[in-house]
């Protein structure tokens, strides 16, 4: 989907997503993963390593630098947290926080290592009703 030498931008994503996709591999030897777009109307598949996720912090585990998620449709692994910038304030059990990662595992349970992290729980209820919404208008929209 992107040239060898350019990181795609994030793809907004749910967690049972990532669990039912496919791994295989790109053209420049990366691990991609392959999974089917939202949406009654698009069986087209979609390839993708960075992800953007959103879902509700469940455990913190600061000495191996992970956190559990939530989101609509199941668990996800974060690894790193510890390495991103102002990142740790917003993990505490509860909040309802942003994750942009490249995809380390999709199953079976999806594993994602942290590039940026943002606390949406000032607003969370709009964030979660509006999410599955977001996902699929993104994935409808991308060629």
């Amino acid at each position: 989907m992107c040239g060898d030498k350019t990181r795609c931008p994030p793809v907004k994503v749910l967690s049972s997503q990532l669990r039912e996709g496919n791994e295989c591999q790109a053209s420049n030897g990366k691990p991609e993963y392959v999974i089917k777009r939202l949406g009654s109307n698009n069986a087209n598949l979609l390839r993708l390593s960075v992800v953007w996720m959103q879902g509700t912090v469940v455990e913190l585990q600061c000495d191996l630098s992970t956190v559990l998620m939530l989101d609509e449709t199941g668990n996800f692994l974060v690894t790193g947290v510890n390495n991103v910038p102002k990142g740790k304030p917003c993990l505490s059990p509860g909040k309802y926080v942003m994750i942009m990662g490249v995809i380390q595992s999709h199953s079976p349970e999806p594993v994602l290592r942290a590039v940026k992290m943002a606390d949406l729980s000032d607003n969370a209820t709009i964030h979660r009703k509006n999410w599955m919404y977001e996902v699929e208008d993104l994935q409808q929209t991308l060629p």
